[in-house]
């Protein structure tokens, strides 16, 4: 499915539109989730939960979402949380050089480029303004903190750019209040705000989005466990900063220096299996390996988690291995000692990060999810993440049947998010059901009346079944179940 027939099913059927869309000069990057899009988000977002937060028994907090100045400071936000810009002398229209030369040129542009380098590049590659096609020149950076002033002195304070920051400076009180032991992860889900130069492709990028964020405080030198020896034959896909590509299994990529060790490995293979039960096909995940040029100066490893979608490869997960930058940074400038007592050793931990991009995930499921077959588009999500799980319809709005059925969708919905409809044809229903994901139809009929029974509709395969009601609540339960996670074999 190409992205703008993903994009135009998820605003027709309430997933996901345009902020304030009806004010011509409302900026871009604000998306809004409709009542399917916060079904699904709030689905996919407690699987997360669920899969990996307790499955590795992770403390979960919510910070703040505004944070003092010194964070900042601390982090290198401030000061290098920036991104290239070039503004067409002409119309005025503004851009990230970095994506033009990526899309004129067909191949990935390094992140470290000087402004000089991207403007040679796009000389060389003939970028021009895609408004009034003039040449581009003159690129500058652009730091994309949002800035707020706190209280009546306007104490200089900012948005969240990520959610990992409050998970660093909360460490040391978790870590002596929660009584845990290395290695522990820490977990938070929540809004994070980014002045994006130029927004666009939908969830693809925001300024104001989601993260589920997952930070790994570990000693270096105890890092091997049985914890992780469940990991070590998920295979995983990397391509190489040369574009080699190879497929390992985790105890592979160790031995082979693919990852840094056991421990990354493990959590590589943890956010894999993830999106595996999330639904995103195997063959279209991998883990492209950032180049040293491409890393943060602190990192000692950087994987970006990526699928391929209609638009390319898309970035849904950074995994980065930061060490102990983050911690030793915020100690020093906080005053505060980040370190902490590893059975007798007092140690500063290293950190392994997951920082997932909720909305993106969101749509890729969206759009590797669509079937199409003619004009009829079936949107095959896993049932668990499935916004609605089954409606509930009339054969006939007359003899009783919308009674019956109003009945039985009024009892489903203690336990199953259900709905009623009786509109248009029963083929038209089953097919504004398909669009929505929904797994399971149910319909009432005369027959119903006689035995107590109704049509239970596929959606993936479109057979049906008779069903006594009495069995519905197990067979929709059955339906909708998790399997076995890939990391318990």
């Amino acid at each position: 499915m190409k992205f703008e027939d993903a994009m135009r099913l998820a605003q027709q059927r309430g997933f996901f539109f345009k902020s304030a869309e009806s004010y011509p000069n409302s900026p871009a990057g604000f998306w809004e989730y409709g009542p399917l899009g916060v079904s699904m988000r709030n689905k996919f977002v407690e699987l997360w939960r669920r899969e990996v937060v307790k499955r590795d028994g992770m403390l979960e907090i919510d910070g703040a979402q505004i944070l003092p100045k010194g964070v900042f400071e601390a982090s290198g936000h401030l000061s290098g949380f920036t991104d290239p810009f070039v503004k067409c002398g002409n119309c005025g229209s503004v851009f990230r050089p970095d994506k033009l030369i990526e899309e004129k040129s067909k191949r990935p542009v390094p992140e470290k480029l000087t402004d000089g380098e991207y403007d040679e590049l796009m000389q060389k590659e003939g970028v021009k303004c895609t408004k009034c096609g003039s040449k581009l020149s003159g690129t500058g950076r652009f730091n994309m903190m949002f800035r707020v002033g706190v209280g009546p002195q306007q104490e200089e304070a900012y948005l969240r750019p990520e959610t990992c920051q409050s998970i660093f400076v909360d460490f040391p009180l978790l870590f002596k209040t929660q009584r845990v032991k290395l290695p522990i992860g820490v977990a938070q889900v929540g809004k994070s705000f980014r002045n994006e130069i130029a927004p666009r492709q939908g969830l693809l990028r925001l300024r104001e989005l989601n993260q589920a964020e997952v930070e790994v405080f570990f000693n270096p030198k105890k890092i091997d466990g049985k914890r992780f020896e469940r990991a070590e034959e998920v295979v995983l896909n990397f391509v190489a900063p040369d574009g080699k590509k190879t497929t390992a299994t985790v105890v592979g990529a160790v031995e082979q220096g693919l990852v840094p060790n056991a421990l990354v490995g493990y959590y590589l293979a943890l956010v894999n299996s993830f999106y595996a039960r999330a639904g995103l096909p195997p063959d279209r995940v991998r883990f492209r390996m950032l180049a040293e040029e491409d890393r943060a100066f602190y990192s000692l490893g950087a994987f970006d988690l990526e699928v391929e979608l209609s638009v390319g490869w898309v970035e849904l997960v950074a995994c980065n291995y930061r060490g102990d930058y983050d911690l030793s940074r915020h100690s020093r400038i906080s005053g505060t000692d980040f370190s902490v007592d590893d059975e007798g050793e007092k140690v500063v931990p290293h950190i392994f990060e997951l920082s997932l991009g909720v909305d993106r995930s969101l749509y890729a499921l969206l759009e590797t999810s669509m079937a199409v077959d003619g004009e009829r588009r079936t949107l095959r999500l896993k049932p668990y993440l499935a916004p609605r799980t089954t409606g509930v319809f009339p054969l006939v709005n007359k003899d009783g049947l919308p009674e019956l059925a109003e009945k039985i969708e009024r009892s489903l919905k203690e336990d199953f998010d259900s709905f009623y409809d009786d509109s248009g044809s029963i083929g038209r229903r089953y097919a504004r059901a398909d669009e929505a994901g929904v797994p399971v139809c149910i319909t009432v009929d005369y027959d119903s009346l006689k035995d107590n029974s109704v049509t239970l509709r596929s959606r993936d395969t479109s057979g049906q079944e008779r069903v006594q009601i009495s069995d519905l609540r197990g067979v929709i339960a059955g339906a909708i179940s998790f399997p076995r996670l890939l990391l318990e074999g």
